[in-house]
């Protein structure tokens, strides 16, 4: 199966993990392949490693991607059970890793998987790893009005949630909400019209069941530390985030990471024994080009922040 993909800011990932010849790489959401086949391709003769939950993605790489032989392997797996990874395969050091976190454009595309608000008939699921039990309909019809809200809110940040989780607990009391555009229905009942100008007013109740679902956002933080750890020295960590909430806790890992001494200035020595293990290549997150932005609206919330191991 041959999937359209455009690849989100690839040259600014390209250019900031700095490849080499004979480097070893981490792309932790592999998708349809378009950044790691730019890897394989620009860094001649390195070895990639990408994961990724959803079998479809694996498989399609492991075709696409078979004429590299064994510099390349895919595995089914979180990205978040790096560490895992990197020891089963025996990989102590990466020169350069790259996270992807948003949600894949063939998980999008594909209205069968219930990703998308723009689905209609189309049955409520959002898991990225389809042997996963748990899905959004699970979340929809099982969870208290009080949960349900606290989800909207949290993770879309949407200022409506307790409407939409009401709604969504008197609806299904008549019926299950069952699919994508019965739930789409539901929300756009339940947030006033003057309020539903600046995009789909699903796109941010849509965003938080996603995330509590697939548990997008538990063990980033760590994850992102154990990267950091892992990186050979000159590596570099990218990371594209999508929403304010990953952004958040990638911004303050980076931030963490890259900090020194904190022993007030008046003490003749220190005595935290803090020493920063990275230092921060973007002070400010890089985003898409206003040509991309526009030939490619699903970059006009991309971030790219970048460290680099000392």
């Amino acid at each position: 199966m041959e999937i359209k993909h455009v690849p989100v800011m690839l040259e600014e990932c390209m250019e900031n993990l700095n490849l080499k010849k004979g480097g070893v790489y981490f792309d932790a959401t592999l998708g349809a392949g378009g950044h790691s086949g730019e890897i394989l391709k620009r860094a001649e003769d390195s070895k990639l490693i990408s994961t990724d939950l959803d079998t479809l993605a694996v498989n399609n790489a492991l075709t696409k991607f078979s004429s590299y032989g064994k510099r390349f392997t895919a595995v089914h797996d979180n990205f978040k059970n790096f560490s895992i990874v990197a020891d089963e395969l025996d990989i102590d050091k990466f020169d350069g890793i790259l996270v992807d976190l948003g949600v894949s454009s063939m998980q999008l595309d594909m209205r069968e998987r219930g990703f998308s608000y723009m689905a209609v008939d189309e049955k409520l699921d959002m898991r990225m790893n389809e042997e996963q039990s748990f899905s959004a309909y699970d979340v929809v019809n099982t969870y208290s009005e009080k949960a349900l809200a606290e989800v909207i809110d949290k993770y879309g940040e949407e200022r409506f949630s307790k409407k939409i989780a009401e709604n969504i607990v008197k609806s299904r009391e008549i019926s299950p909400v069952k699919t994508c555009g019965e739930l789409v229905k539901i929300i756009e009942q339940s947030i006033p019209k003057k309020f539903q100008r600046d995009g789909h007013p699903a796109k941010r109740t849509f965003q938080a069941i996603r995330i509590e679902v697939n548990g997008e956002l538990e063990g980033l933080d760590t994850v992102l530390r154990e990267m950091a750890l892992r990186l050979a020295k000159g590596g570099r960590l990218a990371v594209i985030t999508f929403h304010s909430l990953e952004d958040r806790i990638v911004k303050n890992v980076f931030k963490d990471l890259s900090t020194g001494c904190t022993c007030d200035k008046s003490l003749p020595i220190c005595v935290c024994g803090r020493k920063e293990i990275v230092k921060e290549v973007t002070r400010k997150p890089l985003v898409a080009t206003e040509k991309e932005r526009a030939d490619n609206p699903r970059s006009k919330s991309a971030k790219l922040r970048v460290i680099e191991k000392l």
